[in-house]
């Protein structure tokens, strides 16, 4: 499928849904909306990314395109009125349109109506099943092995590091299945629950459902995690993940230099070694597991700082490290 993606003022920096598409999804990108950054590539901001399509002002500027991705995910998930023009150009181009917003596309009377009367499609993939459940409490029981991404604050590189797992795996022969949570992982895997829309009660029943439905196909199952344990507004997902998954193993994600909350300044970060002790002591009272390595986003440092850095975060949380997109993440399967 050819699609456009839009994130305006935030490629790549704040846009994390466009760069994981752009990263790790099978769909041929033909352009990227970002009005800061017109006449540049995918290429001049993402040297790692193979891509020469364009960086364009609008919809109206994009060669032809099968969909429209919201390749951003603001804080509270809200829809930005300046993004209007853009998705009604699209449908009225006869693209859908794919978002993973709090803010429902489909509940939007203007493209609603549009869309009906073009023929298109309104995906909202953070909109979770109807039917789901509480937990069983089973996921230990299930014939494989589970590792769960966490971290010490959002956008950490959780979705980045769980994907880079599941490659390092498949390479070290291993069969390894991502567990998508987050509504940009379910646009790269083309399925998942988005957890943190589900109704408190059922989080840790829709993690666990995803878990048997994956576990006769893989040995090992590589659960995306989200937010912190000591975030101050999304620490509920991250508990509901954690006690769903029932994981046998963590992998601790950090940003390297970040000593608050992204968002919430006032709340600081303890030492990551703090940090992982109070998940694995969260995790002890329903399914005990144990840190298997560090992952850190080294990004903006050169190589040999980058190195002392990872070296330090090993010293802090007592297991290897690595930055996953810097290198990959073998050093931390190795550990498997």
């Amino acid at each position: 499928m050819r699609i456009a993606i839009l994130a305006h003022e935030q490629f790549p920096d704040r846009a994390k849904t466009a760069v994981g598409i752009l990263r790790y999804g099978d769909d041929d990108v033909v352009a990227v909306l970002d009005r800061d950054s017109v006449g540049t590539t995918v290429s001049d901001h993402l040297p790692d990314v193979d891509s020469d399509a364009p960086v364009v002002e609008s919809v109206d500027d994009a060669p032809e395109f099968d969909a429209l991705v919201v390749g951003i995910a603001p804080i509270g998930g809200g829809f930005d009125e300046s993004w209007r023009p853009d998705v009604r150009g699209a449908i009225e181009r006869g693209a859908d349109v794919i978002a993973g917003l709090h803010y429902f596309l489909e509940d939007d009377e203007e493209f609603a109506r549009l869309a009906d009367e073009h023929g298109v499609e309104l995906r909202d993939v953070r909109n979770p099943p109807e039917d789901l459940t509480v937990a069983e409490g089973v996921a230990r029981d299930l014939d494989c092995e589970i590792v769960l991404t966490v971290g010490t604050d959002c956008s950490t590189g959780k979705m980045t590091t769980t994907l880079e797992l599941v490659e390092a795996a498949r390479e070290a022969g291993l069969d390894a299945g991502f567990i998508p949570t987050g509504q940009t992982g379910i646009m790269i895997a083309g399925w998942g629950i988005p957890i943190d829309r589900t109704i408190s009660d059922f989080t840790n029943g829709a993690v666990e459902r995803m878990l048997v439905e994956a576990a006769d196909e893989y040995d090992y199952l590589f659960v995306e995690g989200q937010g912190s344990i000591i975030h101050p507004a999304y620490s509920a997902v991250t508990c509901g993940i954690l006690h769903g998954a029932m994981p046998d193993h963590l992998v601790l994600c950090h940003v390297a230099g970040r000593e608050a909350i992204h968002g919430y300044e006032s709340f600081p970060i303890p030492d990551p070694g703090e940090v992982a002790t109070l998940y694995e002591d969260l995790a002890e009272g329903v399914a005990p597991t144990e840190l298997l390595g560090g992952a850190l986003n080294t990004y903006g440092m050169s190589p040999d700082e980058a190195e002392a850095a990872i070296e330090a975060y090993e010293d802090s949380i007592g297991v290897p490290a690595a930055d996953p997109v810097r290198d990959d993440a073998a050093k931390i399967i190795d550990q498997l």
